[in-house]
This record gives C-alpha cells, structure tokens and sequence, in this order.
C-alpha cells in the first residue's frame, strides 16, 4: 500500500505521453468541452441538492426535540435520549462520511450517491414511523435512535459523494462564477433546509394544534423522504464527473505514504476549521427553539416558539447568498476569515446584551442580533469550509480528504449538541446559562478567523485543475506511475485522440 517507488509502479506502459507534470498532452480545458450551458448545470445541481436533506433532517429534530419533551415530559425530558436523539445523527453522519468517502474515491461518485440518496428516502420513513412493542414509550424513542443514526449514515453520504461530484462539475462552468454555483447548491441548500425545517412544524402546530402533537412530529420527520425522493431521477441519469474521469485511481495503487506527505497539515487545518463551525452552527441551530420557549416562558404557545426560531432561521438565508458572491470576489480565504471574525465580534456583543435581550419585551431584538450571528458565520465558514475542502486537493482522493474534514466537522457539531446543555446547566445563573454558550463560541470564531487568514492557501477560479497537476507532478518526482490514473473509458478516449494524432502528423 505504501511502496510508491516500487519499480512495478514505474511509469513504463505505452499509453500516450504525459509530460513532466504527469498530465497527459492530450487533455482539453474542462470549460471548453463542447456542451450546452444546462448540461453544464444541471450535474452541479443534481450533485449539490441532497444537502438540502442535511440541512432539514438535522435541523427538524429541534424542534421535535421540543414536542417530545412536552409529549413525554417524564420518560424524555432529562432521560439520555433526549440528548441522544438530537445528538446521534451526527454519529452516523461521521460514519457515512468516512465509509462513502472510500467509495467515491475508489469506485464511483454517482453510484455512491444513488446509496446515500436510497438510505435517506428508507430511514427518514422508518424515523416518522417510530414504534415502541406493546406502545412503550422508551421503545418507540430507541428505535427513533437507531433510525436516526442510520440516517445520519445517509446523510454523512452525501458529503464525499455529493459536494465532491457538485464541485468537479463546477469546473465545467464560466471562469469567475463557479465558487457561486457550488455553494449555491451546497451551503444554501442546507440553510434552505434549516428554514424548512423551522417553518413546517409552525404550520403543522397550525393545523393539529397543540392537543395533536404526536401527528406533528411524526409528519414533519416523514417530509424528510421528499427532498431525496425529488433527486433520485436526476441522479440515475448522471454521469461521472469528467475530472473524475480524468484523474481517479480506481484502477491502480493509492500511494498513501505520498499522500499523507503531501496533505497532512492542510487537512488538519481544514479539519480544524470546520470542526469550530460546527460545533456553533449545529448546536445553536438544535437549541435555538428550546433557547426561546425558555425567555418567552413556559405560558407562551408552541406555535409562537417555532415561530420566532423560522424568522432566527431565515437570517442563514442573506448571509449565504451573499457569501456565494463574496466569495467568487474576494475568494474562499478571505471570505471565510472575514465572516468568521465578524462572526466572534457580534457573538461577544451578543453576549455582554444578554441580560437586557433575553426577555419576553425584547425578544424580538434577541432574534435579529442572534440572525446577525448566524447570518455570518453562513458568509464565512458556512460557504467556503466546504469549498476549501473540495478544492485544496487533487481530484483522486478528493473523497476521502473531504470526507475526513467534514467528518471531523460534525464530531464538532455532535460534541456542540451535547456540551451546550452541559454549559448551560453547569451556569450560576439563568442570564450566565444563556451567555456561557456565546462567550465560548465567539472565541472559537476568532481562533478560526486567524486559522483561515494565516495557514490556509488562496484559492482560485482553476485551483481543482492547477491542484490535480502540481499533485501530479509530485507523484512523478516521487516516482510513482501517473500514466494508470483516469477511468478505463476515458484512457481509452485518450488512447483514440493520441493515435488519430500521431497518424495526422506521419500523414
């Protein structure tokens, strides 16, 4: 596994001659294949929307989260499933992460994809479905438990599989626009989730009320099959990216003791960064309903409650779409440590004001500087972690190094959805028990900023390119044989366009 200079790896076979980076002569610029603007598209968008499941299927356990404690206040509320709950998806998420990661690498992008998207629409209809023997309470929650980490599973899928693919497609795309297209169908797809996810338990409070709770739970978890169930015929008709096509090492040796070398310190960065945002981002966003049923008090309605946690939820939505644009200006380094900075400084604002916005009188100025808070880090860390992720490595282990930070991201969000009520049960005071958790988090925006702006590399409109050749060349230099790296089909491709030019140059 680890032998890259064994003289069976030399580059020795008669395919046509890579040059002295190790990329073959023959290869033409992604962007001047010759296809139509929504071809070019609609794999971006197919690839990239799954994360919209993300978003909704971890952001709607809140605020199930909520009615199972009024449901169940004695079996749940205080029990180790009402942390395990919220809180196990991210387990799965972590192993789907790591196990598609594998694959998409090592077999296929679109046929990981398919299993991610598969694994959802069965698990989110298991979860609505949720049944204890002979109607025990305890019983029905463990198998809600088990659903949600298979769940997780799924969701973790989509990381490697979906972001991975939506990004080498992004290459296809106009110069100067393709940053904007990838978190267009990413990052906002998830924070368009999490404002699903807020609203439709508002809506279905509206309709059952609150003495049919257990029909709204159950319904808002089902909804979680629509969203993949709307992608499947869009994936079955996908194609493997063609940078994927160009530089895979599904049909040779991983050279992992090169690879490790060569990517280590950038993905521990990258690791670290997204770990930090998660760690805020998911745990405020499972929280956020329960942060506000606790300053408008236990006499204000359910449907006042998700109401306020939508309008919180809709202040992910301006951060992100400006972000996607910031981000093609200024790029994903400077974008992101601008917005994580930003992030901290209102985060410490946030919690010096606590005491005078965290009443039922001024709910509505805690709700709009909380947005603010959240609406950064969506500019920053939200848009571009995933970004930098995908696009600081080389296109053969792509999968895997996205999969290992974005793994690492959401042991983040699940140590942030169980030490955030730690934090606030640990205060001296019900005002400290509200600031503690702002005050940790707005120091750990600051870390991140300084992490992002002085170790991470710039980013550029070709860097998936110009990274896949300078990791190619080093691979040459290291003396491992680049010339079995692509799909057969495209070798072969290759092959075909050598052969015709050589046979033109003789003629």
């Amino acid at each position: 596994m680890f032998g890259s200079k064994k003289t069976s790896e030399l580059a020795t076979d008669s395919s046509p001659a890579p040059d002295r980076t190790g990329a073959i002569q023959t290869e033409v610029p992604l962007d001047t294949l010759e296809k139509g603007r929504w071809e070019r598209l609609w794999p971006v968008i197919a690839c990239g929307a799954g994360l919209f499941s993300d978003g909704y299927l971890n952001n709607v356990i809140g605020s199930v989260n909520t009615i199972l404690e009024k449901i169940y206040p004695d079996d749940y509320t205080g029990s180790t499933a009402s942390q395990n709950v919220p809180s196990i998806a991210f387990a799965g998420t972590v192993v789907g992460q790591l196990v598609f990661g594998y694959f998409s690498d090592h077999y296929s992008r679109k046929w990981s994809l398919m299993a991610t998207t598969i694994i959802l629409i069965i698990f989110a209809a298991l979860a609505s479905g949720s049944y204890g023997a002979g109607g025990s309470v305890s019983g029905l929650l463990a198998a809600l438990t088990a659903y949600r980490f298979f769940l997780g599973i799924g969701i973790g899928g989509e990381y490697p599989a979906g972001s991975v693919a939506c990004a080498e497609s992004s290459g296809e795309l106009k110069r100067g626009t393709r940053n904007r297209w990838f978190i267009l169908f990413t990052n906002v797809q998830i924070d368009f989730g999490f404002v699903v996810a807020a609203f439709v338990p508002l809506v279905l409070v509206w309709i059952f009320s609150e003495n049919h709770l257990r029909a709204v739970w159950r319904i808002a978890l089902g909804l979680g099959v629509v969203p993949p169930l709307s992608l499947l015929w869009l994936r079955i008709k996908l194609k493997e990216p063609e940078e994927f096509q160009r530089e895979t090492m599904k049909n040779t040796k991983f050279p992992w003791a090169l690879i490790i070398k060569f990517y280590w310190w950038r993905l521990t960065i990258v690791s670290l960064i997204w770990f930090i945002y998660d760690f805020s981002a998911y745990a405020f966003s499972i929280y956020s309903s329960s942060i506000l049923a606790n300053i408008l008090g236990e006499s204000a309605p359910l449907w006042k409650s998700f109401g306020w946690n939508t309008v919180i939820n809709l202040f992910y939505i301006p951060g992100c779409i400006l972000g996607a644009f910031v981000s093609d200006w200024f790029g994903p380094r400077r974008t992101l440590a601008l917005g994580v900075f930003a992030q901290g400084i209102i985060g410490f604002i946030m919690a010096g004001c606590y005491a005078q916005l965290a009443t039922p009188a001024h709910v509505a100025g805690f709700v709009v500087v909380f947005g603010i808070f959240l609406s950064l880090g969506e500019l920053g860390p939200g848009d571009n972690i995933g970004l930098v992720a995908s696009k600081t490595c080389a296109t053969c282990v792509r999968g895997q190094y996205y999969a290992i930070a974005a793994a690492v991201g959401k042991i983040g969000a699940f140590v942030g959805s169980w030490v955030f009520p730690v934090i606030q049960a640990q205060a001296p005071t019900a005002t400290r028990s509200g600031q503690d958790p702002f005050f940790v988090s707005s120091s750990l925006c600051l870390l991140s900023a300084a992490l992002a702006i002085f170790l991470l590399p710039q980013i550029g409109q070709d860097t998936i390119t110009e990274e896949d050749v300078k990791f190619r060349a080093y691979l040459v230099a290291n003396g491992y044989d680049t010339s079995k790296m692509g799909t057969k089909e495209h070798q072969a491709r290759v092959g075909a366009g050598s052969a015709k030019d050589f046979a033109a140059e003789s003629g």
